[in-house]
């Protein structure tokens, strides 16, 4: 028994000294995930759901950036400038044109199959998860092979896209705005997609397979992750779908106004938002071969691009900040202003074209663009009814993406010449302005006292 003691007695010290190294070895990791949980669950998002979809946001957003930075290197950065927009134009006609199609029917479709939104999440990761091992054979090649797999890879994007934006009205906490709800998950994936750019950077260093590994990972832990959603989110309980139109009582086939309806507010503000996606999508595709052409001064492509997208980056976090910090005041104010800012950032730069003013430009419209899609969700919170509000979202969602989807194709078949593509920036917005601008301001000035819903 003596030895045993002694035994039990030297071994102690041993044990303890290698459970202290242990905790030291992972408490970086342990104390960082308890951070980030405290975080995204706060204020109540925690026993509302809300917090775990901020999880599962920030997850989709760093999965993204990784296909995306083995697509850039293999589309875009390895070949000349001429066969980079020959392969870029093909991926936009291969991808782009499937989805301008598929579209319009993702939101009726999830309007029809309220009742599976955690599979359709999980679907859209684990598709992601699936194609990303998929391209990891093909991407050093970039053979044609790699292309119906980015469709697919931007089809089930889009589509979490739609039903995340219609989930996240269900799991909001007590006394939770939407805008403060929207900022958060917003947020969550900016910050996601800024850590995983750098980490995508480096696996490419190892192969350029190693981003694609890298995203199979992410997505198969977002497949779980979006069936850890409470279960109210399939629920449809009381729920309608919406009707996108301004103007009922004008409708061809003569339908009486009813609840189905959004009001003018929510329109006019749905149109500047499209401007802002439309713009967005223009800036990425031209200015990325624009820049390639011409970088900024002593700086390599690469560089003038990131500078670029770094700058759009913060003006998005930054119009993200504001939007929470403002919270929800004078929202149709609020998009008239944006509108008039990127308006006149784009028509300067246009006028007195230079590299600087394109970053300029880029950080007006990332700040624009999430602090007009934050008002647009704010007037969706207080002139649509909750029946129809989960509808309009999800629908409201689909237009913006078509937006997008249609800027990037413009973007694509203009020459690069700068002032000749700050000139089309500028008339992107100023088309937004036209028609919604003089909307906004009427429906400010009439005030809402109660839900305008036709």
């Amino acid at each position: 028994m003596a030895a045993a003691s002694s035994s039990d007695d030297g071994a102690g010290p041993v044990r303890r000294a290698g459970r202290s190294v242990g905790r030291a070895l992972h408490l970086p990791f342990t104390g960082t995930a308890r951070g980030i949980r405290r975080a995204t669950h706060a204020h109540g998002a925690g026993e509302s759901g809300l917090g775990k979809l901020i999880e599962l946001h920030a997850v989709n957003g760093a999965g993204d950036m990784m296909i995306t930075v083995a697509l850039a290197s293999t589309v875009f950065f390895s070949v000349p400038t001429d066969e980079a927009r020959g392969r870029v134009a093909l991926y936009l006609a291969i991808t782009m044109a499937p989805f301008a199609l598929l579209a319009p029917v993702i939101g009726p479709l999830f309007d029809r199959i309220p009742h599976g939104r955690r599979a359709a999440m999980a679907g859209a990761m684990l598709t992601r998860a699936l194609l990303a091992l998929t391209m990891s054979g093909a991407v050093a090649t970039g053979g044609l092979e790699l292309y119906p797999a980015a469709l697919g890879v931007l089809v089930a994007s889009k589509s979490y896209g739609v039903v995340r934006s219609a989930v996240v009205p269900r799991l909001l906490p007590p006394k939770f705005s939407l805008v403060k709800a929207n900022s958060r998950v917003t947020l969550a994936g900016l910050v996601a997609t800024g850590i995983a750019a750098p980490t995508g950077a480096g696996l490419q260093a190892i192969g350029p397979q190693w981003p694609l590994y890298g995203a199979f990972a992410l997505f198969a832990a977002g497949t779980f992750l979006a069936f850890t959603l409470p279960p109210k989110v399939d629920s449809a309980k009381g729920e309608r779908k919406a009707s996108l139109i301004t103007h009922p009582e004008r409708h061809p086939h003569g339908r009486k106004p009813g609840l189905r309806t959004v009001g003018p507010s929510v329109a006019c503000a749905l149109r500047a938002n499209a401007a802002f996606r439309s713009l967005s999508g223009f800036l990425i595709f031209f200015l990325a071969f624009l820049l390639r052409e011409h970088p900024l001064a002593g700086q390599s492509a690469a560089v003038s691009l990131g500078i670029v997208a770094v700058s759009a980056g913060v003006g998005n976090a930054c119009g993200t900040a504001v939007g929470a910090w403002l919270k929800a005041r004078a929202p149709e104010v609020i998009i008239t202003s944006v509108l008039t800012l990127t308006l006149s950032a784009a028509i300067t730069a246009a006028v007195l074209f230079s590299p600087v003013l394109v970053a300029v430009l880029g950080a007006s419209a990332g700040f624009s663009q999430a602090l007009a899609k934050l008002s647009l969700d704010a007037l969706i919170q207080r002139d649509v009814p909750e029946e129809v509000r989960t509808s309009t979202f999800a629908r409201s969602e689909t237009l913006l993406q078509m937006s997008w989807v249609a800027g990037g194709a413009i973007g694509m078949a203009l020459p690069l010449n700068g002032v000749i593509g700050m000139s089309v920036a500028a008339g992107l917005i100023a088309l937004g302005a036209a028609t919604a601008a003089r909307g906004l301001l009427m429906s400010a000035r009439r005030g809402t006292p109660h839900p305008r819903v036709a």
